[in-house]
This record gives structure tokens, sequence and C-alpha cells, in this order.
């Protein structure tokens, strides 16, 4: 077991070795002079960032200076459009879509030769002469990493490093100067709302399970991120696992538990491993187990493996799951802070959640509610994606607009087009239209215009995406992950995918969405979890705000954004056809007639026509239109 003064000595030493990394231009090392960090998030790993630190560790090698340059794999940097990303300090240079094939030549320009390979460089962080730092780029500047602070900057299977980040300093001070009860109370100050979705308080919870009488308590962390798109949970647990684990132990203090769960789906490989990783290290420093951190307090913690069920993520079906039941929701009352994991009094929290406890407590409740707006303080963490320039993973105080995050952070919709809608909250949200990209990003807010903050993906929709067509890809998402146990989600969410299916191939017919609003309504009231209750989301807000969407394809029998495939034709514009007959023999059904170098001879046979687009990016001449 490591004591307190071992683990200031550990953090002392690791602060000078890892002072390289903060971007000053001056070394105060003695043997180490620069550091490659290497993003080893999910998204650069499949970009083969693994394969290019080792091909950095053998190029190095060669020029004998390995022990002057070190190579780490570090968490996500947040910048995923420009991936796999390598960062060189003290210069901070940031090199974008970096493949194994570049190493040789960054190795023997830069840190041998002392030059900066131009064509890798990110442009913005040198547009001004200057080796701008990366947090002053356009992307970054207007975040505030609290949950992210320690990812792309700490090498998250090295426990000394988050050690050195101040790490497994907020549980001690909890237990030598805080009570439970104490600890609590900061949570409570500090405003802390559910990052999950729900934005339940969590001092709140955390009370109820503190005063809730039993023999054992639990803490549960929530990792069964599920939305589509979303990766906020995955991405922390992959570049900073120790501080969901410290602040399982503070909540372990705060509530009477003495054992936690993390329950994480399968399909997070990397975040498992690391995780496993730190929770071995904890032990082996003794800071879990019968006397965490020779404080007198016992705690530890167990993964469990989900297999990715989308309604795991709901709190009752995740603790059935833990105990090894089919993951289905049950009925509240009671609710898991009284009644929870094997009937034991539960406090459950999802990653982002537990990630800002442990600068809450060393920083204080003050601090963090001056985050934010006021009912929404501290920050929200978005997976970005869908059509923008800058997707990726971002961190912003609660209020910020959807416009900062759109055009300022994410650089606006690809090829110039027009942004149409975000979808936040996954397929439980709802559409924001380009009217209200003013609205501040906050719970209350959100609400308020009929989408909600969900776990935090935020997809970003343009002129060319179809809103009926969208609302169908999330109820089909619903109908899909549904357990099937109540019948208003079972049937309802069916039905609703039903009509939407007809609309979109040009059956529909008016009285559909009323009927759909009806029995929306009925899915949101009678539905047992909030799988069920929040799935007609996305068909109330799209009707709301695209409603002419929903008549042109019902009416028209037209789909304006040219996306519902049943509603398209293809047509051959024959002045600009010149008859070379590449769309006939591109089209995989012959239904595309005409003479060579006969141009008024072509026709697509519409009966014939299965609507597959090869003809269209065929076409040299730009002849063939899409109706």
């Amino acid at each position: 077991m490591k004591t307190l003064q071992q683990l200031q000595e550990i953090r002392d030493k690791e602060k000078i070795r890892m002072s390289i990394r903060e971007n000053t231009g001056e070394c105060v090392l003695t043997t180490v002079k620069k550091s490659v960090l290497i993003c080893g998030g999910t998204g650069c790993v499949s970009g083969s960032s693994k394969i290019t630190r080792d091909e950095f560790k053998a190029r190095l090698k060669d020029h004998n200076l390995e022990n002057e340059i070190e190579v780490i794999f570090v968490g996500c940097f947040g910048l995923c459009a420009k991936g796999p990303i390598v960062i060189i300090y003290p210069e901070g240079t940031f090199y974008e879509h970096v493949f194994p094939k570049d190493v040789g030549e960054i190795v023997d320009t830069h840190l041998v030769g002392g030059q900066v390979v131009k064509r890798l460089e990110n442009k913005e962080a040198y547009d001004d002469g200057r080796n701008k730092p990366l947090f002053e780029t356009q992307f970054y500047k207007a975040q505030q990493r609290i949950c992210l602070k320690n990812c792309g900057h700490i090498d998250p299977e090295n426990i000394d490093e988050y050690i050195a980040m101040d790490g497994y300093l907020a549980y001690p001070k909890c237990v030598k100067e805080m009570t439970p009860e104490g600890v609590i109370d900061v949570i409570k100050a500090s405003n802390l709302r559910g990052r999950g979705g729900g934005g339940f308080p969590t001092g709140r919870k955390w009370e109820v399970t503190a005063k809730a009488k039993g023999d054992q308590k639990y803490i549960v962390c929530n990792a069964d991120e599920g939305d589509p798109g979303a990766f906020m949970d995955r991405s922390i647990l992959e570049g900073d696992p120790h501080s969901v684990i410290e602040s399982m132990m503070i909540a372990g203090y705060a509530c009477g538990a003495t054992m936690g769960y993390v329950y994480i789906r399968a399909e997070y490989p990397i975040a498992v491993q690391r995780l496993l990783m730190a929770l071995h290290q904890a032990r082996e420093y003794g800071i879990l187990g019968k006397n965490a951190m020779g404080l007198g307090h016992e705690f530890d913690i167990e993964v469990r493996l989900g297999a990715g069920a989308f309604v795991c993520g709901e709190s009752s079906a995740l603790v059935t799951s833990i105990e090894g039941h089919r993951g289905e929701p049950r009925q509240k009352p009671p609710n898991l802070a009284v009644e929870g994991l094997w009937g034991k009094p539960t406090a459950l929290n999802n990653v982002e959640t537990l990630a800002n406890i442990p600068q809450i407590i060393l920083n204080g409740a003050d601090w963090y509610s001056s985050i934010g707006s006021p009912g929404n303080t501290g920050t929200k963490v978005f997976a970005l994606g869908g059509k923008i320039v800058n997707t990726g993973l971002v961190e912003i105080p609660m209020g910020t607009t959807l416009r900062t995050v759109i055009e300022d952070i994410g650089g606006g919709c690809m090829n110039g087009k027009k942004f149409k809608a975000a979808q936040t909250g996954g397929p439980s949200g709802g559409c924001i239209p380009a009217e209200l990209i003013d609205t501040p990003i906050d719970f209350d807010s959100l609400t308020e215009i009929g989408s909600m903050m969900g776990s935090g993906g935020l997809i970003v929709m343009d002129e060319d995406n179809c809103m009926v067509d969208i609302a169908k890809f999330f109820l089909d998402f619903t109908v899909e992950e549904s357990c099937g146990k109540c019948t208003p989600c079972r049937i309802g969410n069916k039905r609703l995918f039903e009509i939407l299916t007809r609309i979109s191939e040009g059956k529909g017919e008016m009285k559909d969405i009323d009927e759909m609003l009806e029995l929306s309504e009925y899915i949101k009231r009678d539905s047992l979890c909030g799988l069920g209750k929040t799935a007609p989301n996305p068909v109330i807000s799209t009707i709301q705000y695209f409603k002419d969407e929903f008549i042109a394809h019902i009416k028209d029998k037209k789909c304006p954004a040219g996306v519902c495939t049943a509603l398209l034709q293809y047509i051959i514009d024959k002045e600009k056809c010149i008859g070379c007959t590449l769309c006939i023999r591109k089209c995989p059904v012959d239904a595309i007639k005409g003479e060579l170098k006969k141009p008024e001879t072509f026709e697509v046979i519409q009966e014939k026509c299965i609507k597959c687009g090869a003809c269209e990016p065929a076409c040299k001449f730009k002849a063939i239109l899409k109706v």
C-alpha cells in the first residue's frame, strides 16, 4: 500500500516529468527533452494510431533517442475530424491525419532536424506565424474542460500521471476534512445535475441513498452509452479512467457504500481494457480495498459488461442486468436510491456526472456553480457529429448557444451547405430548427423547445436531410431496442414507425399527422420507462417545426430533400446528354435505354428503375437528374 506521503512524492516527481507538456517552450527535465503525444481514442486507433505509436518508438530507437523523447498514448484530443492526431511538446506542434507512413518524416525533419513538417501541421495553429497553443485554436477556445481535463494530456494506463494531475487528492480530502453529510452538502451546493439525460440533482440522489436503511449499499456507474453517435462516456473512460474510480470512492464514502459496479457495454473494448488496468493499479497502490488509502474506509469496484441493449441505459433495467437477469425496467417507486441493486439502496450516476466530482471537491461548490447558468451549472460534453466540418468531442459551459457550437466550434456545415436542424438527446430527443440556433444549451432551454439534453449526442443536419426520414430513423432504432415489457412502447412505437414508413413511401394521408401526435401522447404518458416515454420526441418535434415536409410527402408525393427513395425519379436531361451510354452500362437492371451518340433516344424506364442512384455519378456531363 502506498501511504499518502508516498503518493505525494509520486505527485511531485511526475509533475516535474510532465512539465514538458505545459507548452511553455522550456524543458526542466534532465533526460527526456520532448514528448510525442498520440491519440489513443477509439477513432484514432481505428485510423492506425497504435501502429503509428509503435513506428515512432522504432524510429526513435534507430536514432538512439528513446531516452530523450518519450512517446505517450493518450486519450481523445477531441478534434476527431483531424485524426489521427499527434502533438509534440514542448513546442505544442499539432499534426493532423498522421499515419504510419508519415512517422519517418516527422522523426527525421522535426525531432532530429528541428523543422516542422508543414504538410501535416494544423494550419490554424500556425496561421499567424507563431506556434499557437492548441487550446487557443477555434475548435477549443470556446470550450471549458472539466470532465475532459486530463483527456489528451495524460497516459490513461499510468496511474502516476493521474496522480500528478492532482488525482486521488479529492478522496482523502473528503475523508480527512469532511463528514459524509458534508460531502453531500458540497455536491448539492454545486447544483450538479445528472448528465445521463434525466438531469436529476446528484446531491439529492446521494442524500436519499445515504439516508435509506440497508446493511449494504452500492454505487453504480452507468457506462452503457447507447445513443447513436454518442461517445462521451467512452472517451472519458479511455482517457481518464481513474477520475471515475475516485469519484465512485467519494460517492461510496458519502452514501455509506462499500462496493461499486461499472456497467459498460462490451462494444467498448479499449475503455474496458483501460478501466480494468486502472482498477488493478489502484488496488496495487492500496487505493481500493479493505482500507482504502489507509484511511479506514472500505471500497472496491467490479466491472460488468453489457451486451449492447439500449434499454439497459435506463437505470432500473441496468441494475436488473447486473443482477444477471434480462435487462427490463422496473415499476417505480421504489426508486433505486431506496431499493436498487439486489434490493439494496443504490446511487447510480453516469460516467460524465462522476467525472465532475473530484474537481468540485478540490475547487469548491462556488467555483462549479459559477460556471454555466442558474439551475444549469457546470459544463456539458457533447459528441458533435453529422453534417459538420469539425466532428468530435466538445465540452462547453451550460448556456452556450447552439450557434456557438455549430458555427464557431464546429466550423459550420460541410461543403457550404445551409444548416437545417440539430438533433440533441439521441433517439429520446428532438430536432431543433435553424430559426432556434441561438437557443442556450441547457436542460431547461432544450426542454422548452421540445428537445432534451440527453446524454450528449448532437447531430447536425443540412439542407439535404429529410426530416421525415430523420424521424423514421430514430423510431426504427427505438422499436428495435424496446425490451417489449410494456404495450405502449412495444406496440405504440411500432405503429408510429409504420405510419412514418407509409408517408415516406408516398402512401400517407393528412389524417396521419394528427394520429401520430395523438399516439405519441399516449406512448409518452403510459410507457413504463424513459425509453418509451421519450421515444416519440423526434416525431413530435419534426412535425412541430417541419410540418411542411410531411405535407409535401403526403399531398405532393415529393420528398423536398430528395432522400425518400420511393418518391424519387431519375430522368435524363437530353440537352446535356451526349449519348455516351455510360449510364446504361452502370444500371444494374437495364432501366435505361438509348442509342449510342443519339441523346434524344435516352430515357429512364421508371417501371424498371430501382432508384439505386448508380447512374447519377456515372454521368460525367451531369445529365442524370434526381427529381
